[in-house]
């Protein structure tokens, strides 16, 4: 679980992933999410100044978990995390800033990857319309063809330590995990993502995150 991030965008002096969300660390909603969809094992890097609160927030989780320090980039991160997981045959990669990603979304990329697909990402339509600057004006996007990505993303262990190795020798700056695994050829496989899964970002979307929460609690 990649945790590393700043809260500056959120505008807290704290990292993102200890921000309280209806009074939990957004971090532990994440882990929690993983652990309920079925993941056995976590490793949580975090930002080298505050290990200390992750590992006092995580205690208490229903798995291994260990927590690193992670690196300047996120795929310095994620790098940072294959190296304290070590040997694994299905490895997720998953945002701590996607708290409220479903069980059945975390359940869906491990059965894909178990099933053969060795890089999985779950999506979903963009429903917005969507148009492309150019010069002197701009021109509509075919949002048909377009999918809108989350995280967990899924991946053969293997394969992974591959595509990262890749990008550090051929110095490939990535967003994605799935796109270092791109770059090695590898196509990538799409399971149904989840509007709940939403990224936190800014203020505004730790709003409509605590509204998921109030409405979970209303339908237990």
């Amino acid at each position: 679980m990649v945790a590393a991030g700043s809260g500056s965008r959120l505008g807290h002096p704290i990292p993102k992933a200890l921000v309280e969300l209806c009074g939990v660390p957004i971090v532990r909603r994440a882990v929690d999410a993983l652990v309920e969809g079925g993941v056995q094992r976590v490793v949580v890097v975090a930002p080298a100044s505050h290990l200390h609160e992750f590992r006092t927030i995580l205690d208490g989780v229903p798995a291994p978990l260990v927590v690193v320090p992670g690196g300047v980039e996120r795929q310095d991160s994620v790098r940072l995390g294959l190296d304290a997981l070590g040997e694994a045959s299905v490895v997720l990669v998953h945002d701590a800033a996607r708290p409220l990603v479903p069980a059945r979304v975390v359940g869906d990329v491990v059965r894909a990857v178990r099933d053969g697909a060795r890089a999985v990402i779950p999506v979903l339509p963009v429903v917005d319309t969507v148009r492309r600057e150019t010069t002197g004006g701009s021109s509509i996007v075919d949002r048909d063809e377009l999918r809108a990505v989350q995280t967990p993303q899924g991946f053969d262990g293997a394969l992974l330590r591959e595509a990262h190795r890749n990008a550090v020798e051929c110095a490939l700056t990535v967003t994605d995990d799935a796109s270092a695994c791109e770059a090695l050829g590898e196509p990538i496989a799409f399971v149904p993502g989840d509007r709940e899964a939403l990224k936190i970002t800014e203020p505004f979307d730790l709003l409509v995150a605590e509204a998921i929460v109030g409405a979970r609690r209303q339908r237990t």
